[in-house]
């Protein structure tokens, strides 16, 4: 009896010391892995400094949360992972995930035209779906871009009705519903007041209900009002000089934008796409769906957010950035694992952070790059005089852009204009590979009926085709033609252009002078922003139209 107890407690000791190795292994990883995202983050480990919160997520619980830097600058408050940001377009997803909420019961459908709900959005003659606005295939103006060719100042107070007053002012398409993609937060502010009108609550009062209480996300919500007094909440700032400066927010609208959140709660949210708790696996699946365009092709948007390859694996992702504000949440379904990372530096890139943090945790499921992939991104060397032949200035005559190729410290250079600028390094003798952008884009240069041109590409994605010109001279051109007022009835706004000092220049009363600078005839770059002036029979000036980004081809006539 003496033996048999003995042996139990050598049983017991033994069975201790393994439980212990096993928890120091276990502290030990968990040290590891803290030490690793604390050098990921050390740039942010400064109370003096704007900062950031990360959030890992892995077999449906966190597993690791942690915040740097501070939340405000003036009262040296310490970012944490209860830290309330404002998450800007990572709003998008809960903005569609409402939305098929709505449409599961009944309520509505994704092929609903617009107008069914909204009245004030005019008829443009060609039929746009609720689900055109939820994968920005539209053709709808962006309103950010609207509001800022209509004078508005990004701290200005912006609430949804002064969105639907320039919305329903609009005429024209940038194209055919359904046709192409091109990012639109209209569609997302729009499809927010489907939900508010269809339901009868406001759109956050909707989602606190549906989904933030459901989920226990305690610290979101649809920030709709910009005097609301929100606790522990981080404000936004930029660098200047030697410092910081404040950046200042005051949206009070929802939909596209103004998800107030913590990196816990985009946690909760990130499980709930697996493990439900809120919505059907049909919901959930129609979410994360490839949108298809008219001619069938994909594009990697799906509904409020983007679908795409990591390293082999697949992620579906969506970042965020207004003013001083910047996030990204992202989500690898086939390993259970999300990472969210919310900053309150201008200049931070969280999408970047969360994919460091992912490569730590998912290192092992990788799938190596096959041998034929690595093949094609090798670099070759190009004399000086080779470079130099692919130097000039390029257009697009379908999105009416322009981009400068020049040579500088013996590397081609992609210039956008305004100091956007990206290297391009050769990888065949008249092909070359953008660096330092997070996608794997190409540029080719060829010649075809004599006409040079450069061909911009993502894979098989032409993103662009652009005929090389040659610059109008300032000193051939009669300035005095293009001087006078061009008013806008879509935006319900004015700009006059005058001379000064020899150059063209833009005025309006809420915004700085915009000088012009000459891309062809009667064509003007503004700001980044491309002025196409316009001529009547009689061959005078009759008026212009500006295309952004985002915007296309919107006219003012002259006064």
């Amino acid at each position: 009896m003496r033996i048999r107890t003995k042996s139990l407690v050598v049983i017991a000791a033994i069975f201790f010391l393994a439980t212990l190795t096993m928890s120091c292994q276990v502290s030990e990883t968990t040290s590891n892995l803290e030490e690793s995202i604390d050098k990921i983050f050390k740039d942010f480990d400064n109370i003096q400094k704007p900062g950031a919160a990360v959030a890992v997520v892995q077999n449906g619980e966190i597993v690791f949360k942690k915040g740097y830097g501070s939340a405000n600058l003036e009262y040296d408050i310490p970012v944490t992972p209860e830290t309330i940001f404002h998450v800007a377009s990572v709003s998008k997803q809960f903005t569609v995930f409402a939305l098929l909420l709505l449409a599961e019961e009944g309520k509505l459908s994704l092929d609903d035209p617009i107008q069914k709900h909204i009245a004030e959005v005019p008829d443009f003659g060609q039929e746009i779906t609720l689900r055109h606005l939820a994968t920005h295939t539209s053709g709808m103006r962006d309103q950010w871009d609207l509001l800022n060719l209509a004078g508005w100042r990004w701290d200005d107070v912006i609430t949804k009705e002064h969105v639907l007053k320039i919305v329903s002012k609009q005429k024209e398409l940038n194209f055919t519903p359904g046709e192409q993609y091109m990012y639109c937060n209209t569609g997302f502010t729009l499809l927010a007041e489907v939900v508010a009108r269809v339901s009868g609550k406001t759109f956050a009062d909707f989602t606190r209900t549906r989904i933030f209480t459901p989920l226990k996300m305690t610290n979101s919500q649809f920030y709709d009002d910009h005097q609301r007094i929100v606790k522990n909440r981080a404000y936004s700032y930029y660098p200047a000089g030697f410092g910081f400066q404040k950046s200042v927010l005051s949206y009070a609208n929802v939909g596209a934008t103004s998800l107030f959140t913590t990196v816990e709660d985009l946690s909760l949210w990130a499980m709930n796409f697996k493990d439900l708790k809120v919505g059907s696996k049909a919901l959930v699946d129609q979410m994360n769906t490839l949108a298809v365009l008219n001619n069938g092709e994909t594009f990697g948007g799906a509904y409020g957010q983007f679908v795409g390859p990591y390293k082999g694996l697949q992620q579906i992702q969506h970042s965020g950035g207004d003013a001083g504000y910047r996030s990204h949440l992202v989500r690898f379904p086939e390993q259970d694992f999300a990472v969210s990372v919310v900053s309150n530096n201008g200049a931070s890139n969280p999408s970047r952070l969360a994919l460091q943090v992912a490569d730590i945790y998912l290192k092992d499921e990788f799938k190596a790059e096959p041998a034929s992939a690595k093949k094609k991104q090798k670099t070759i060397r190009l004399t000086e005089n080779e470079l130099k032949a692919f130097e000039g200035y390029y257009w697009d005559a379908k999105d009416l852009y322009s981009r400068k190729i020049h040579l500088k410290s013996g590397s081609l250079q992609y210039d956008r204009g305004n100091g956007n600028v990206t290297e391009l390094v050769p990888i065949d003798k008249n092909r070359f590979k953008m660096l330092n952008i997070p996608t794997d884009v190409t540029v080719t240069f060829a010649s075809e009926e004599g006409q040079d041109r450069m061909i911009v590409s993502e894979g098989e994605t032409i993103l662009g085709t652009l005929d090389e010109y040659t610059p109008v001279k300032a000193s051939t051109v009669d300035m005095k033609s293009y001087i006078g007022s061009y008013s806008s009835e879509e935006l319900s706004t004015t700009y006059t252009i005058i001379t000064k000092d020899g150059k063209l220049i833009a005025t309006h009363p809420r915004s700085s002078d915009i000088p012009l600078s000459f891309v062809k005839t009667d064509v003007f770059n503004a700001g980044g922003n491309t002025i196409q002036f316009t001529k009547n029979e009689a061959g005078t000036m009759s008026g212009l139209e500006v295309s952004t980004g985002r915007v296309k081809n919107l006219k003012f006539s002259k006064d």
